[in-house]
């Protein structure tokens, strides 16, 4: 069985449901699935969710960039023209100081070099060093050392393969899946990275993530974190932000779905024991590190059957000699020679659904929508939140939400923030591994029936939740139409 369709494992911590491997939902041997959706989506997306005028499309590229607003932006736009703008951009451009981009040693790719036979490539390290005093020498320059805002900045990164899905409607359902984190994106104030190309060919399906995160570490020096999110995982609840107040104050650098007791097992760590398809890193010099040492154990290393072998070996219940991503993690966290150093910066997070597991999920939706517009019925907690308002306001809303819903008066809504197995609260994250959606035929333990109507209860679900600020909601769970909301809803639904 390919290490992408793997089942779920029993066990639990902080909830331990069953749960599956992590990957984004690809068909085992499939070359270049890594990331799936087709170029002309991003385009679609990007038009639907415009609020300028609709123009000719340019040519699409591999790498899309949907920038965060910035009031600051505009704000000398009265008191200077286009002309003196560009004029200025051409003075300004090639003459700050000299930083890390200026190094002609510097790559973006991890450490694969061509190879001297044809078709044959061979391992060459491309270490970066001393990245933290690089990037801090970059902020400076920009006025960004010690700022608040570089703290709290993050880029989501996530993508697809270059070529359409195989799977009928996969590329639709993928584009829904694109809409669902644009929209949770611009709620937030998170930039939104979505790539399509292999920037390394031979890293692809699972392996993928590792040369786009890289990548994206280098380009985004000013973002504090780089949150990988796979394809196939849908954001459920819209008001849920990260607590990366709480990350930082421990000081961790990478947080990743999973639970200690099962990847630090004495005997033999679990293959499963965390979810590589969801995971918050933090852009510095231990996070480069530590994707070199997980890309050497990939594709591009003369050690990676090997390392295949080793895995099985080494890790409870995998069953085949494939080097996979989340195997891989799993090793370098409770079997590598830097084990400590890794694992000491690693936080296992099953506090909440940083990504649940659909098949536990969707079910629940229809009752954990029940529950919060009940909240929202009763006058004291309810009142203020029916209030009708615009959608930059959405986080103010949102806090306020999480404070109604958290009473413990019997008026509330029980489970932790975030979502969990107990409780009825919202889930953060539903990742629809397993289903498959781009690659047509979901893994033997679900129907094609239940994955579709999963993904469309999952992406109705929150859609509703977006929808609200717009004046419409969903007729149905499973319905595409929508319908008005009357004035003081849901007091009035």
């Amino acid at each position: 069985m390919a290490a992408s369709e793997s089942v779920p494992k029993g066990g639990s911590g902080g909830g331990g449901a069953p749960r599956p491997h992590g990957h984004l939902a690809l068909p085992a041997g499939r070359v270049r699935e890594g990331l799936a959706f087709a170029a002309g989506a991003v385009v679609a997306a990007l038009v639907l969710l415009s609020s300028s005028s609709v123009l000719a499309p340019p040519p699409v590229p591999n790498i899309v960039s949907v920038p965060v607003p910035s009031s600051s932006s505009n704000a000398g736009a009265a008191s200077s023209s286009p002309a003196s703008d560009a004029a200025a951009a051409v003075a300004a451009v090639g003459k700050g100081p000299r930083t890390f981009y200026d190094d002609p040693e510097l790559s973006y790719a991890v450490g694969v070099g061509a190879g001297a036979g044809a078709g044959q490539r061979r391992w060459r390290r491309r270490v970066i060093t001393d990245w933290d005093a690089n990037r801090a020498a970059w902020l400076r320059t920009r006025g960004l050392d010690g700022a608040a805002a570089v703290a709290g900045r993050v880029v989501m990164v996530t993508g697809s393969q270059p070529e359409p899905c195989k799977g009928a409607g996969g590329d639709h359902a993928l584009l829904r899946f694109l809409k669902n984190k644009l929209d949770y994106c611009r709620l937030h104030g998170i930039e939104l990275l979505y790539n399509t190309a292999l920037l390394e060919p031979s890293m692809v399906a699972y392996w993928a993530k590792i040369p786009a995160v890289r990548a994206a570490m280098l380009a985004h020096p000013d973002a504090e974190w780089v949150w990988w999110v796979d394809a196939d995982a849908v954001f459920t609840d819209m008001d849920f932000s990260l607590p990366l107040a709480r990350y930082n104050r421990h000081g961790h650098n990478l947080v990743v779905y999973g639970w200690e007791r099962e990847v630090y097992a004495e005997e033999r760590p679990s293959w499963v024991g965390l979810n590589a398809g969801v995971f918050l890193i933090r852009n510095c010099q231990w996070s480069l590190d530590l994707m070199d040492a997980w890309a050497r154990m990939g594709p591009p290393s003369p050690e990676y059957a090997r390392w295949g072998k080793t895995l099985r070996e080494e890790l409870d219940g995998k069953p085949n000699d494939e080097s996979d991503d989340q195997s891989a993690l799993v090793y370098l966290l409770s079997r590598h020679p830097e084990r400590v150093r890794w694992a000491n910066a690693t936080f296992l997070e099953s506090g909440y659904y940083f990504q649940g597991y659909w098949a536990e999920i969707v079910d629940r939706l229809d009752g954990v929508a029940t529950r919060y517009e009940a909240v929202e019925r009763t006058a004291r907690a309810g009142l203020g939140l029916r209030r009708r308002h615009a959608e930059r306001e959405h986080l103010l809303y949102a806090a306020a939400r999480r404070e109604a819903v958290r009473r413990r008066d019997g008026n509330g809504v029980p489970g932790p923030d975030g979502g969990g197995q107990k409780g009825w609260r919202r889930p953060f994250v539903t990742h629809f591994t397993g289903c498959q959606p781009c690659g047509g035929a979901p893994n033997r333990m679900y129907t094609r029936r239940r994955c579709a109507e999963g993904i469309r209860r999952a992406l109705a679900f929150a859609d509703d939740q977006v929808l609200r600020a717009y004046g419409f909601r969903r007729a149905a769970p499973l319905s595409d139409s929508v319908t008005p909301l009357p004035f003081d809803y849901p007091a009035a639904h």
